[in-house]
């Protein structure tokens, strides 16, 4: 399948528009049955994404965090469908530390085999990271197009590993992870921006053994993927798969440029 490739990126870049002109304001806050938040803001990009999705590529159905009503049986059945979180990172964006993104990703047979993350408030300017067949991607406000590409796992002798976590949901088991490590350093960060880290090789780890949804983790994931990392199961060590039942919830799992036996028995150990 062909991607219109230009259009999605313009139109997730207007979607994050959208998000600016709400970020830059008040912001008036519900609260979902579990007991996640809700702004204007996810709800402006949920139908600016939906709504050009429906436009470039009508044969294919849509699943949002804010209209996830396809049961499994139905998602099971579709070849391929779209997989977004309009906004991922909602307490990042109520702190306006600029840690939150726009994902939109392609699913295959619970493979994730396109994505783009958006985070149109981070300092260095709006940045965008993409992933599929062709590779991986990013690219800084207009500036050049950088082809990305995990890092060789470093002899932690020599330079510590990078390890990155969760801004806003630490977990015991993550202490116990990096507490079996070799030399590294840790560094905290909202929404999927942590895989895209590990995409372009500024980090070499990201557990996340706390819960997260597919929509959260499956445009990062592509990114991931198409940049050489991979992204799996903790208990298990197999690929992240989608669609695997009728709860949106991930298992608990780790990111990684590349398998190393120093990792995986310290992440034996966590669990």
């Amino acid at each position: 399948m062909t991607l219109p490739l230009a259009a999605l990126l313009q139109a997730v870049h207007a979607a994050g528009e959208r998000v600016m002109a709400i970020y830059r304001g008040e912001t008036e806050v519900t609260w979902k049955a579990d007991d996640s938040p809700l702004t204007a803001a996810d709800l402006a990009a949920h139908e600016a994404l939906v709504q050009a999705l429906a436009r470039l590529t009508p044969n294919d159905p849509v699943v949002s965090e804010e209209a996830a009503e396809a049961t499994f049986e139905t998602r099971s059945g579709w070849p391929r469908y779209w997989l977004i979180d309009p906004l991922d990172g909602t307490k990042e964006f109520l702190k306006q530390n600029g840690e939150f993104t726009l994902n939109v990703a392609l699913v295959e047979a619970g493979v994730p085999v396109f994505g783009i993350v958006h985070a149109p408030a981070l300092p260095a300017g709006p940045t965008t990271w993409w992933g599929g067949e062709e590779g991986a991607f990013k690219q800084v406000g207009a500036g050049v197009v950088e082809q990305l590409r995990v890092r060789a796992l470093p002899d932690p002798a020599a330079e510590p590993w990078v390890v990155v976590g969760s801004r806003s949901h630490a977990a015991e088991a993550l202490e116990a992870f990096c507490a079996g490590l070799p030399a590294h350093r840790r560094t905290s960060l909202g929404s999927s921006l942590k895989l895209c880290l590990v995409a372009e090789g500024s980090a070499d780890l990201y557990p996340r053994l706390a819960p997260t949804c597919e929509w959260d983790t499956a445009a990062a994931q592509a990114v991931v993927l198409a940049a050489g990392g991979e992204v799996l199961e903790a208990e298990t060590l197999a690929p992240l798969r989608c669609t695997q039942g009728e709860s949106y919830v991930n298992p608990a799992f780790i990111v990684c440029a590349q398998r190393d036996e120093r990792w995986e028995s310290a992440l034996r150990r966590a669990l």
